[in-house]
C-alpha cells in the first residue's frame, strides 16, 4: 500500500517524533511506498506558526534543507524494505511564497522528487489553524462565496504554476463545515471544476486524503461531490495518511475501502522514482495497481 504525503516532528513543530521514527513505522505496517513531503519554508515572519515562536526565516529554511539530506539518508538506507520518495507541500500565502519555490525547486532539482500541491491560507490568513482563524477569512473577502471562489482561484494558480504530481485535500476550503455543498456555491463549483479537469489534464494523482477522518469528517477529502466530478472525468487518484508523526502513520485508513466502494472506484494509482525525469523536471512517475484495489493484502489487518 502506499501514502504520498506525510511529516515529523523533526521538521514540522506541529507533528511528532523524527523522520526515521515515522519511516519505521511505516515500514512496519507494510507500506510498500511511502512519500516524505515535508512543508517548503516561509517567507514572512508574521507567517510562522505560534510553535515556532523563536526561530528565523534563516532557521525555517536551513530546516527544510536539512529534511532533504535526511530523507535522501533514510530513503538509501531503507530501500530494501520500502520505497520511500522525497517530496515537499507547496504554500501560497502571497506571491513570495511562489517566486521563492521557485528558487528553491532549481536549488534543489533531482532531490525533489514530487510535489504535493496545497492551500493553507486566503489572503493571508490561516484556514487549518482553527476555527475563529478560518471565520476570520472568509470575513476578510465578504462571506462564504467569495471565501471558496477565492480559494479555489489560489488553488488553480499552484497548480498552473507548478503542477503538482498530487493534490492535496482538494476541498480543504470546507474544513470547518464539511457538509457544505458546492452545489449551493455554483460559481465556486464551476472553479473547483476547472483545477479538476486541468489537473486530470497534466496527468496529476488526486489525494485520499485520511487526515480529514480524524477531523470529524464523515469521510475523507475530497467530499463525495468532488470525487464524482473527478471520477466522471478519468482523474486518477491516489492514497495519503497526511500523518504527523509515528502515532498517525496509516491513520484511518481502514475507513476508505468503504468510502471508495460507495463511490464506486475502479483503480488506485501510486507514485514512484523514475530516472527519467516527467514533463516538469521531477523523478517520479504514476503507475497504476495492478490488482484491484481491494483485493491488496494490507486490508486484511483491519478486518
Amino acid at each position: 500500500m502506499h501514502s504520498h504525503h506525510s511529516h515529523s516532528g523533526q521538521f514540522c513543530k506541529h507533528a511528532a517524533g523524527t523522520l526515521e521514527e515515522v519511516v519505521l513505522e511505516a515500514i512496519r505496517q507494510g507500506f510498500e511506498v511511502y512519500g516524505l513531503s515535508e512543508h517548503v519554508p516561509r517567507y514572512r515572519q508574521i507567517d510562522l506558526y505560534p510553535e515556532e515562536e523563536g526561530l528565523t526565516l534563516d532557521q525555517i529554511s536551513s530546516q527544510f534543507e536539512q529534511f532533504l539530506v535526511e530523507a535522501h539518508r533514510l530513503k538509501a538506507l531503507y530501500a530494501s524494505q520500502i520505497r520511500l520518495l522525497v517530496g515537499l507541500e507547496t504554500e501560497f500565502i502571497t506571491a513570495l511564497d511562489l517566486e521563492s519555490l521557485d528558487a528553491l525547486l532549481q536549488k534543489h532539482q533531482g532531490q525533489v522528487e514530487y510535489i504535493v500541491g496545497s492551500l493553507h491560507h486566503l489572503n493571508r490568513i490561516p484556514i487549518d489553524f482553527d476555527r475563529p482563524t478560518f471565520e476570520k477569512a472568509i470575513e476578510s473577502v465578504d462571506g462564504s462565496s467569495a471565501f471558496l471562489c477565492a480559494y479555489f482561484d489560489a488553488q488553480y494558480e499552484v497548480l498552473r504554476r507548478f503542477h503538482p504530481e498530487v493534490i492535496r485535500h482538494l476541498d480543504l476550503c470546507r474544513l470547518y463545515n464539511p457538509t457544505l455543498q458546492f452545489s449551493e456555491f455554483p460559481e465556486a463549483l464551476e472553479r473547483a471544476k476547472r483545477n479538476i479537469l486541468y489537473a486530470i489534464d497534466y496527468g496529476a494523482l488526486f489525494e485520499i486524503n485520511a487526515a480529514a477522518l480524524r477531523k470529524n469528517w464523515e469521510t475523507p477529502y475530497p467530499g463525495v461531490d468532488l470525487l464524482q466530478i473527478i471520477l466522471q472525468h478519468g482523474g486518477r487518484l491516489a492514497l495519503s495518511d497526511d500523518s504527523h508523526g509515528p502515532h498517525a502513520v496509516g491513520l484511518n485508513y481502514g475507513r476508505l475501502p468503504g468510502y471508495l466502494e460507495r463511490a464506486g472506484v475502479a483503480d488506485l494509482w501510486f507514485l514512484e522514482y523514475s530516472e527519467t525525469p516527467n514533463a516538469y523536471g521531477r523523478n517520479v512517475r504514476a503507475v497504476k495497481m495492478e490488482q484491484h484495489w481491494a483485493a491488496h493484502p494490507f486490508w486484511s489487518r483491519f478486518s
